[in-house]
């Protein structure tokens, strides 16, 4: 499993790695949106990870950039990853094109998850990471 996380900060997105090396994913790190949109123009990932605050183009924005292309990679199964609390955020997200928000600290177990669901929507094998 190829993982894209666009987040600005090097610790966060650290952790995550550590994580998903647990599962056997691989996973390439962008420290800002204009990086991340950039590599999924040149890479194929099975799921992007996307924080929202960011220096330059927010999270949301680069959601509709990756939901605006006319290929298949419009279609990636996106997560945001966000320490934003604000009562409507879920919906801004679902609304930009995000199919999961996820509120750090993210836990193992709640990545995992997250990410197995959106597997299994589309993926044969039952979406399993690794």
């Amino acid at each position: 499993m190829n993982v894209l996380f666009i987040e600005d900060d090097a610790m966060n997105r650290r952790v995550v790695k550590d994580m998903l090396d647990v599962a056997g994913a691989e996973m390439i790190g962008a420290e800002d949106a204009e990086a991340g949109l950039a590599l999924v123009e040149q890479h194929d990932f099975d799921v992007a990870l996307v924080d929202l605050r960011m220096p330059g183009m927010d999270g949301l924005s680069a959601i509709r950039h990756i939901r605006a292309r006319d290929d298949a990679k419009a279609t990636i199964p996106i997560i945001v990853v966000t320490a934003d609390t604000a009562p409507d955020l879920r919906a801004q997200c679902i609304e930009a094109g995000a199919d999961e928000v996820l509120f750090k600290p993210v836990a193992m177990d709640s990545l995992f998850e997250a990410i197995g669901r959106l597997m299994a929507r589309g993926a044969p094998d039952g979406g399993v990471i690794g």
